[in-house]
């Protein structure tokens, strides 16, 4: 421990006047993240598509730090990775901390969900982490400084029923994360894995349900609100950013997620097993066949009460309610 402790005191750094490029940092936990990273004095960046959405988050954050950039961009998309990474070298200079947060979420039986939701899944979790790493990494290992954190999941440690597209994805971003703080440690590059538990940012509705995608919502969102399940979207940017400041290789957030992430890696069958009783208590398949709905459109008397109040609190104040 004590070696652990000196390590981290070495490793170190500070924020203020650093270029801290988020992105997925219009709404939710990339927001919070943009604003605490702002307040730490860093020259933020961020991305989305959304441009009405930049424009909402931008005037959100310019309270909270005066160097804010942001730039519409499908981080899927590798030339426009490279037109943003571009952008904000030209506007703020050397890149020092990537965190990858953009992402997306199919819940979904396994009898509803095609080939195309694992693509698009996978596109938009991973493949959207290795576009903007593939872009930063070469001037960080060149400079032999820079911190790359990857917002995977407690999905990529654990196999969640009903989210089978979103933990192959979050799964393969652990798995690259992981490998890629080993490879480039040597570069004074640093790079931490982070899997959060559910955080209450208003995510759910900006999600997509399919099957009886109702009561697909319902439970996720009742989850999603229960305080000892879940986090606050404060909470888990500011672990997150002690996490980069000591360049820690692995954060795991919520102690919920913490029991079940031992309990996998010491009885991988056992925790198997749990999660099949879970499966059987959520929502049979649907009859909607391959439709998906946003989680907006699948408000009901189950999800809409005062169990899920801080949700609907959350996305209020995270610029989640204007798609």
């Amino acid at each position: 421990m004590a070696v652990q402790a000196l390590i981290s005191q070495r490793r170190k750094t500070d924020f203020r006047g650093q270029t801290v490029v988020v992105t997925g940092g219009s709404r939710g936990l990339g927001l919070v993240l943009a604003r605490q990273f702002a307040q730490e004095g860093a020259k933020v960046a961020i991305c989305a598509r959304d441009e009405a959405e930049l424009g909402q988050a931008e005037a959100d954050l310019r309270q909270y730090g005066n160097f804010i950039f942001t730039f519409p961009c499908d981080v899927t998309d590798r030339s426009q990775v490279a037109d943003f990474i571009q952008a904000v070298r030209r506007q703020f200079g050397p890149i020092d901390v990537l965190v990858n947060n953009a992402g997306t979420i199919v819940v979904t039986p396994y009898e509803n969900a095609t080939e195309a939701d694992f693509r698009e899944v996978m596109e938009a979790n991973f493949w959207s982490a290795f576009n903007t790493i593939s872009e930063v990494l070469p001037a960080m290992r060149e400079r032999q400084s820079g911190r790359i954190v990857n917002i995977a999941s407690f999905g990529g440690k654990v196999a969640v029923p009903h989210l089978l597209p979103y933990v192959a994805s979050k799964f393969s971003l652990v798995g690259y994360s992981e490998g890629l703080h080993a490879e480039v440690l040597k570069d004074g590059v640093y790079v931490t894995t982070v899997c959060p538990g559910l955080i209450r940012t208003g995510s759910p509705r900006n999600a997509w349900f399919k099957g009886q995608n109702e009561k697909e919502y319902a439970w996720f969102k009742i989850g999603d609100s229960m305080p000892f399940l879940s986090v606050s979207a404060e909470r888990c940017a500011h672990e997150i950013i002690e996490a980069a400041r000591y360049g820690k290789a692995e954060l795991i957030v919520s102690l919920p997620a913490k029991l079940m992430t031992a309990v996998q890696g010491i009885a991988p069958g056992l925790t198997s097993e749990l999660l099949s009783v879970v499966n059987n208590l959520l929502p049979d398949p649907g009859s909607s066949g391959q439709e998906r709905v946003q989680g907006k459109d699948s408000e009901s008397k189950l999800s809409d009460n005062f169990l899920t109040a801080t949700t609907d609190k959350a996305a209020e104040a995270n610029n989640q309610l204007n798609t």
